[in-house]
């Protein structure tokens, strides 16, 4: 509330006073009227009265107007004190404030002293290069003239034109290098053959002994195709970061050897196996390879490929009609379509199995519907083998087991390689459509319309080649056996041929293990006598 001056508080009190005043009046007049004579009296009392009441009224204000003063004085000095102390406050403030706007100032000084002094240092750099340009260009100019005196001198003495002597250079150069090239590798093949001879038994035995290996190369490495030999640079980056990004990213290996446009993946995991391949090519396509963007496409690689797993494993249950299903049991079976054995994919292979155990169980009595889930489910082990010690059949028993599945099922997935005692003839039964999906013609080999088309091709390839007369694919495709034209291909040129074709085939063709190229070149002298 605003506080009264003192001249209002007089008014206050003046008009309190005369309406007490004219109210006294008032009280006298009615009694005056009723009393008769001795209302003068009272009269003069009443004016007495109120004289006295204003008195006191006056001294009261008096005391008002002192008191509302002596206050207005306080409050004022207290207004005074606290806006000379925000007054300091804010001073300090703006001198702090001017200090670091001295501080910048003078930083920005210094910088601009040193951007001159830079600027005048490149100014004087350009200089110096220009003028060793302008240098340049004037001995340029002189060897210019100098080597087109020489060619003149050179075209004059020896009778032919700058372009015709060097056709005649390269002719014979080519011809010097075609023989010589020939002749190298005949030499070398001749003194490489022992050597190689021996070191093939040895890898041969050594693969012998080792022959769980090659399944396992089989089944654990992806081959990536390259654009060009230079896409192996961009993927190994400066000081192999990238390659360093890659496997960190993945978990994978990345194998670069001399395969001609091609990198190898390998894990023992299908699931990050898949993610490398994916990130690999995404990243070959796009070009743009660094740390950073490798951690961005495997980001988004690895989601997609899990979302990918989990429709596959739905998908899966739904095809078959199995109910029930815990979410990590689909998990694990959407994780079997990036895995193989012996070229055939294990969810396929389990979709057959459970396929034909839901036919046979409806001919045999029976539960059909309980005879598909154990056919699903017999490779469930697959999944995580290469995680979890022990064999396939025994690691999904046991995850089986702890997922809550009916004991015969179980058992018929413990049992169905023979590791635990059949307990019910549906183990029986898994044990029999595992061993007609694996063993049926084409599931776990070349088909034979994929085969001829590999015979066809590697044959066309061969005679593409000029001077050929006969080519034929030997030894189910392994030996490319080739016959010549004597007059066409000397015994120099029969070795560049041979090698030209070999890479030829790498570049065209996939296939397993490796092809043979044979090049015979007979000369034939036939008479008659007569």
């Amino acid at each position: 509330m605003a506080q009264l001056g003192g001249g209002e508080i007089v008014l206050v009190i003046v008009l309190v006073v005369t309406v007490a005043v004219f109210g006294l009046l008032a009280l006298l007049i009615r009694q005056r009227r009723t009393s008769g004579e001795g209302g003068n009296s009272l009269l003069a009392q009443a004016r007495e009265e109120a004289e006295l009441i204003r008195q006191k009224a006056s001294l009261e204000a008096e005391n008002i107007v002192k008191e509302a003063r002596i206050k207005a004085k306080e409050e004022l000095i207290a207004s005074r004190d606290e806006f000379e102390v925000s007054t300091k406050q804010r001073r300090k403030e703006l001198q702090k404030a001017e200090e670091r706007l001295t501080a910048k100032e003078d930083n920005v000084d210094k910088k601009l002293e040193q951007l001159d002094q830079r600027t005048a240092q490149l100014e004087n750099r350009d200089k110096e290069l220009r003028a060793q340009s302008d240098a340049l260009k004037v001995k340029k100019d002189e060897l210019d003239v100098k080597i087109g005196q020489q060619i003149q001198e050179l075209e004059r003495v020896a009778g032919l034109s700058q372009d015709e002597a060097k056709r005649q250079l390269l002719a014979r150069l080519e011809e010097s290098l075609e023989t010589e090239r020939g002749t190298l590798i005949r030499r070398y093949q001749e003194e490489n053959k022992q050597l190689l001879m021996q070191e093939a038994q040895e890898v041969m035995i050594t693969a012998m002994q080792r022959y769980a290996g090659d399944c396992a190369y089989e089944r654990t490495t992806s081959t990536i195709p390259l654009p060009n030999e230079d896409m192996k640079g961009r993927i190994i980056g400066r000081e192999g970061r990238n390659i360093r990004t890659i496997e960190a990213a993945t978990g994978v290996n990345v194998l670069i050897d001399d395969t001609p446009e091609a990198v190898v993946i390998s894990c023992f995991d299908p699931v990050r196996r898949e993610v490398a391949r994916i990130t690999m090519e995404r990243l070959v396509a796009d070009g743009r390879i660094h740390p950073a963007r490798v951690e961005e496409i495997v980001t988004k690689v690895r989601k997609d490929v899990e979302a990918e797993i989990q429709k596959a494993g739905q998908d899966t249950v739904n095809q078959l009609g199995i109910t029930r299903l815990r979410q990590n049991i689909v998990t694990l079976l959407g994780r079997l379509k990036y895995r193989y054995s012996y070229s055939q994919n294990v969810l396929m292979h389990s979709i057959e199995v459970a396929s034909m155990m839901g036919a046979i169980a409806a001919q045999v009595g029976l539960d059909e519907h309980k005879a598909r889930r154990a056919g699903l489910l017999h490779d469930i082990g697959k999944a995580v083998d290469h995680e979890v010690e022990g064999t396939h059949a025994l690691i999904g028993a046991d995850l089986l087991k702890r997922a809550g599945e009916e004991d015969d099922v179980v058992n018929a997935v413990a049992a169905h390689h023979e590791e635990a005692e059949k307990t019910s003839l549906m183990a029986i039964l898994v044990q029999i459509c595992d061993a007609l999906s694996a063993s049926r013609p084409g599931a776990r080999s070349e088909t034979t319309e994929l085969y001829l088309k590999r015979l066809e091709q590697l044959e066309s390839i061969g005679n593409a080649f000029d001077g050929v007369e006969n080519c034929f694919a030997i030894q189910a495709g392994r030996e490319l056996r080739v016959i010549v034209q004597p007059e066409k291909i000397t015994e120099e040129r029969a070795s560049i041929l041979a090698r030209e074709m070999a890479e030829r085939i790498e570049k065209e063709m996939r296939y397993p293990g490796q092809i043979r190229v044979s090049i015979i070149r007979e000369t034939r002298s036939v008479d008659y006598a007569k």
